[in-house]
């Protein structure tokens, strides 16, 4: 399923900068994986170790022209020929987008939570179902903040389930991956050690996970 630039600058509420008809097909987060320059959307995400906006120019060089960016990092007089959608908060513009596009299909979607066994699970039903349904499932371990958005985008009109993982590290993470993911069908694996540093007791990470 694509989108045309316009339609994902109304979406996730961004200023674009020049406004141009273009269609995108895929999303990126990381500069290493780019394939198809032309209909690829690169979310430059700020992290705690990398900045997204450093690699701007090395995709630039390899033929991308379409940028999410924060508002205090457009770069037009260096990139003439690319295209920046500019938000405050760009990992925020991810999921919003991933969001959206979750809501155009009406098919029952498997939310997988736990502190382990997420992975396991999900390529479980993968096999006990594949011959009967159209899967779109988590790339791999594909179950946090950036990782959930980039599952859900793979969604199309092929597809009659969708397999999610959901992963946190701490309060508050479950509400944004809920509204990517949107479950019709919950599944928890368990409660264990795992991500205990980033709660309070093993009561306050049960409440999180069970906001999926």
């Amino acid at each position: 399923m694509s989108y045309s630039l316009q339609h994902i600058a109304r979406v996730i509420q961004a200023d674009e900068i020049p406004s141009v008809e273009r269609t995108i097909l895929h999303l990126l987060t990381d500069s290493r994986k780019l394939v198809f320059a032309d209909a690829t959307l690169f979310f430059a995400i700020q992290g705690p170790r990398r900045d997204g906006h450093d690699f701007i120019t090395e995709l630039y060089e390899r033929g991308l022209r379409s940028f999410v960016v924060q508002q205090n990092k457009v770069l037009t007089d260096k990139f003439p020929q690319a295209v920046f959608l500019v938000v405050p908060d760009v990992l925020k513009a991810l999921q919003t987008l991933a969001a959206y596009h979750r809501t155009q299909f009406n098919i029952p979607v498997i939310g997988i939570t736990g502190s382990n066994g997420k992975t396991i699970v999900k390529e479980w039903l993968y096999q006990l179902l594949h011959t009967e349904e159209q899967i779109v499932r988590s790339p791999r371990s594909y179950n946090s903040q950036i990782g959930v958005p980039l599952s859900v985008w793979q969604l199309n009109s092929t597809h009659s389930l969708g397999i999610f993982e959901a992963g946190i590290s701490q309060q508050g993470e479950m509400d944004a991956l809920q509204k990517i993911i949107q479950p019709t069908i919950g599944v928890w694996t368990n409660i264990g050690a795992a991500h205990a540093e980033g709660f309070n007791s093993e009561q306050e990470k049960a409440e999180e996970k069970a906001r999926l």
